[in-house]
């Protein structure tokens, strides 16, 4: 359903490697200002940017991607791979929502949330 989600960056050569890294990922296109990020062009990406009007990028407050795993075990790791690479933390892994919901939030280097979860 969801082609790529665009985020906004201060260091594009920074996002690059944090996002590549972070997701096991590649570079699918770079424009210069803008580099969109995944596995391939026919998946879903993450685009990192300079925002088009040239004036300074801004997470949102309460906005956030949220990126789904397999396994409470691959959120866990997601979660360490981002701290590891950088990222700050939101909220550590766990159980939320009862039993429906275990997720992780960290953000990057420029403020971005980023969630990363699995159902049930």
């Amino acid at each position: 359903m969801i082609g790529y989600s665009t985020i906004g960056v201060n260091d594009i050569e920074n996002s690059k490697k944090f996002y590549c890294n972070l997701f096991d990922a590649e570079v699918q296109v770079d424009v210069g200002r803008l580099a969109m990020i995944g596995k391939s062009s026919n998946e879903p990406m993450v685009a990192v940017c300079n925002p088009f009007n040239e004036e300074a990028p801004s997470s949102g407050n309460g906005s956030m991607i949220a990126f789904p795993q397999e396994s409470k075990a691959a959120v866990d790791a997601m979660y360490n791979k981002a701290i590891s690479l950088g990222a700050t933390s939101e909220g550590e892994p766990g159980q939320r929502i009862d039993d429906v919901f275990y997720g992780s939030y960290v953000k990057d280097a420029d403020g971005n949330k980023l969630c990363f979860y699995i159902f049930g």
